[in-house]
């Protein structure tokens, strides 16, 4: 099972990654404007270098702006990972004419995962392009109407014989429970906000067995 932790909030990654329950960190432009940061003007060797220090061993960003700019734009990613220490991924939405940028940016030797993925078709684009990982957009599927579980119930079997394997990243999570609906079909990996994150934390049930726990010892030593 590997987990990511999806936000660009470098605070929440000060709060959640010390659980040591995440691989590494996940973002991109939407993300970023939530955590009120200027994704053209993000210093991504300072981010990365707090990700290492955080634990993290990958860092995904995603390429943004014109499509002839992506080749330099993720040829910079990589030497912030180089110089933090942090293996980092570029990101590269499943859209044609990033997927027509894709193979200049496999060139400079990093991984790639294709982004926004919302049919089980796109993991041909993918595996085609020997691409690492590829994310499908689990919850913005379901609310689109999209057979969510149907076309990732196919993805968890196209892998299936195939020399490069290009992991499933599921994003746009909503929930414990569709992950634990996901792991049912053969995913094991995930990138979650930290709201999911937290609800993974959370079980009211432990918690009063917890108590029940203390109070039981607490009685015992008095």
């Amino acid at each position: 099972m590997k987990l990511y932790l999806d936000t660009a909030d470098c605070q929440e990654w000060r709060d959640l990654m010390p659980t040591q329950l995440f691989r590494g960190i996940t973002t991109n432009p939407i993300l970023a404007a939530r955590a009120g940061l200027d994704y053209p003007n993000v210093d991504w060797t300072s981010m990365a270098a707090e990700a290492v220090d955080l634990g993290a061993v990958e860092l995904h960003a995603q390429v943004f702006g014109p499509i002839e700019g992506y080749v330099d734009w993720a040829g910079q990613l990589y030497e912030a990972g180089r110089k933090s220490g942090i293996e980092t991924i570029v990101k590269i939405p499943l859209v044609e004419a990033a997927i027509r940028a894709t193979p200049g940016i496999k060139e400079l030797g990093g991984r790639i995962l294709m982004t926004a993925c919302y049919d089980a078709k796109q993991m041909f684009v993918a595996q085609a392009l020997e691409a690492d990982f590829i994310a499908p957009y689990f919850g913005r599927m379901m609310e689109a109407g999209v057979d969510a579980m149907g076309h990732l119930a196919t993805m968890a079997q196209m892998n299936n014989g195939s020399e490069k394997p290009c992991s499933v990243l599921v994003a746009s999570l909503r929930s414990p429970d569709q992950m634990v609906s996901l792991a049912d079909i053969g995913h094991d990996c995930f990138t979650i906000a930290p709201s999911v994150a937290r609800s993974l934390l959370e079980c009211g049930l432990s918690v009063a067995a917890f108590e029940d726990f203390e109070s039981i010892a607490k009685s015992g030593l008095t």
